[in-house]
Parts: C-alpha cells; structure tokens; sequence
C-alpha cells in the first residue's frame, strides 16, 4: 500500500465583519511535495516492481522531503505463511543503523554539555584500558563513534556473537592489538562504539535505554522503536526473520537476540514510522530536538573510510569520496553530500539515506533480506538528483534568454 502525501490545504475561510458574516478565502499553503511529485511516482512504480521480483517478503519504505512525508509504503507480509500484512507501525530490526540513531543522541548530549565528545573515555571508565597506555590515555569519546580508536577492526565481534556481555568484553580490550593512535585510521567498530552505553549510564545515573528513550525516541515522536530484545519479541506487530533457501524463496527463522549485547551499535527496533519521524527533524532546520549545532556534530566528516568497492557496488560510479562522521557514513555523490548507513542481522536488513541540501530523506526495512533491494535508495536518490539538475538546467537556459532579452535595444 502506497500513501502519497501531496494534497494541499483546503481554502479556510474567515469572517472580517462580524455584523455583516463575510468570508474571505486564503491563499492554500504551498505544498512542497509537488516539487517531486513525479520522481516519487515513478520510483513507486520501480519499488514495487523490485519488491515482487526479488521475492522480498516483508518490507517498509518512507521519503521524506521538505518536513513532509512523501511517500509511506508497506509491502507483503510480517510472516511469510500468515496473513499479517506488514504496515507501518510492523517493527523491524535496525542492526547497524542503530548506530546512526545513536549517533543522533551522542549530537544531542554533546550539544546539552553532558556528555562531550572530547572527553577522554577515562573521564568516565577509568578502569579502561587498552594495550598501551598511551592509546588508553588518549581514547575519546568521539573516537569510539567515529571507528578510530585505533584498535583492529570488528574487535570482539565473534564474543558479541556469543552473546558475552559488553562489560566482561571491555574487560579483555588490554589484549587486542593496536594499529594506530586513536583518531588516525578507521575501523569499524561494534564493541568499541558500544562503550558509548556505559559512559551514558555513568554520566547520567540512567539506563542507555532510558536516555535514548528520553532525548530521541519520546521528543521525536518514535512510538515503536525500543532497544531490548524483550521489548521486540513481546510485540505483537513485529516483523520476523527469513532466510533465502534458493531462487529468492523465503522461510521464516526463529527469533534471535544477537547484538543486542552491544546496543548502542546494533540494538535499536524500530518502525518505519518512527523513521519517517527521525528523517524530518533530521533535515528540518528548525527542529527543537536536532539543532544545527547536533547536525554540524554529528555529520561533519571525521575520517576516510576506505571500504572495498564491493560496498557500494548498488550505486554505480557516482561516489567520489567516503568517509565517516559520528554514525554516519558520509559519501560525496553525483555533486551532493549524503548521509548513510546500513544495517544487517541474521533474517533483516536496514538502510537510510540523507541529504541535507535536498532536505530528502529514505529509509528502507526489509525482513529477507536480498542483493536486489540494495538498489532501491541509490535508484531513487539518482531518479531524484537527475530531475533536480533538469530543472536546475532549465531554470539557468531561462534565466540567460531573460538576461540576452533583457540587453537587446
């Protein structure tokens, strides 16, 4: 089911003579979301045609543009088997785009001098420690966010695997070799940008989940979204997992709670309506919650990032640089800066997307995950960015025929 939000405001109509009951009628408020209009049919059309084609059995997508929604869609199933209709408040796993919410948080408590980001981690963990003394005297917690801390790359996953959790993994941190010091190299993290919950709960005498709770999901309006595995497995409209046993035939799996050990980095449920209100304060420049200083925070670039080809390979030639922020991978793409991450876990995938200058953002949620459906934000940011330039180019053609008109005698 596709909702397209572009009506306008009915005319309202308003006395100005008591005595006399005149009505007078405004102007309708201009609705932005005609300016994109036929990119977001078309791109429906392509969406829906991707969805049925790849086999996806359950899905959510939102674009937001603008302060608005734009478009709201929710395919197939929660189940494959049943008759659950995903919709759109059906919760899904985030895994890795866990990280981008939280990186919203780190903005939100850096920018309310509770936690800042230049702090060194030992300010809050001074039983830390890392291999040398030297790293563990100059981690901050912006290293953590941002995948430099130094330490070899995906450290301890297989532990978070096993479900150890966190603390009797940071316990271990004093044995993992160190590649370089903190704030030089990247390299992706999921326990070391988890060390963001305990540092949370020694500043603020809360729960990690308490904070998220309170600084981003209640002030954003993101009903749905929780950090816990409990809090997931006891919804009634969640989405369950699926394995691809051949030719994009999917079965479903057994709910797991992987990763939920490191939160913060890949703990985050949510659905696609709470993402939909997650994209709109993050591209309004006048919301109370993400302010300039949060976004200036959080997406200012703070190291290359250089991923194999391979990961990006949905999106064509367009990329130009990667690097990354506070959660965020920024990519410098066909002449605009975007923001992105992805996110899979056993039976789920997760992607959004961000571009400031555009005021655009997308988010997608799927429940079998498959190669095909990672074409879906690129295919739209391309569809939506040639259509921009057209116009652009048009609007310049215009102008100079105006200026040569204009110098005539």
């Amino acid at each position: 089911m596709a909702v397209l939000a572009f009506k306008l405001q009915s005319f309202v109509s308003t006395p100005i003579a008591e005595e006399k009951a005149e009505l007078v009628k405004e102007e309708p408020e201009y609705n932005p979301l005609v300016e994109i209009e036929h990119t977001v049919s078309q791109f429906d059309s392509t969406l829906n045609a991707n969805l049925k084609q790849s086999g996806t059995v359950g899905a959510a997508l939102v674009i937001t543009y603008k302060g608005k929604v734009a478009l709201l869609k929710c395919f197939g199933v929660r189940k494959a088997g049943e008759n659950n209709p995903v919709n759109e408040n059906t919760v899904f796993r985030l895994a890795s785009v866990s990280k981008s919410v939280t990186g919203i948080l780190a903005g939100i408590l850096d920018d309310e001098n509770i936690i800042d980001l230049d702090d060194p981690v030992s300010k809050y963990l001074p039983n830390l420690e890392l291999k040398n003394q030297k790293s563990t005297r100059e981690l901050k917690v912006r290293h953590l966010l941002s995948h430099t801390s130094g330490l070899i790359p995906h450290t301890y996953d297989l532990m978070v695997e096993d479900k150890v959790p966190l603390n009797k993994i940071i316990e271990r941190l004093d044995e993992v070799d160190i590649t370089a010091p903190p704030g030089q190299l990247y390299g992706y993290q999921n326990v070391l940008y988890s060390i963001y919950d305990p540092i949370t709960e020694v500043k603020t005498h809360k729960s990690f989940q308490q904070v998220m709770q309170e600084k981003v999901f209640n002030p954003l309006g993101m009903n749905d979204a929780s950090l816990n595995f409990e809090d997931f497995k006891n919804n009634d409209n969640k989405a369950f997992p699926h394995y691809n046993r051949g030719n994009n035939r999917f079965s479903p799996m057994r709910l797991n709670d992987r990763y939920y050990n490191t939160a913060p980095a890949a703990g985050v449920n949510a659905s696609i309506a709470d993402l939909g209100h997650f994209l709109i304060a993050l591209t309004d420049e006048n919301s109370k919650v993400v302010s300039d200083n949060v976004r200036e925070t959080v997406f200012t670039p703070q190291v290359k990032s250089p991923l194999k080809r391979t990961y990006f390979r949905s999106w064509g030639r367009g990329i130009e640089s990667k690097q990354y922020s506070i959660g965020w991978r920024i990519i410098d793409y066909k002449g605009r800066r975007v923001a992105y991450h992805g996110g899979y876990v056993l039976g789920y995938k997760a992607e959004i997307a961000l571009c400031e200058e555009e005021e655009i953002g997308i988010a997608l949620l799927c429940n079998s995950p498959n190669s095909a459906t990672a074409k879906n934000i690129p295919t739209f940011l391309n569809m939506l960015f040639a259509e921009k330039d057209k116009v652009a180019e048009l609007k310049k053609a215009e102008q100079t025929n105006q200026a040569l008109n204009s110098s005539r005698p």
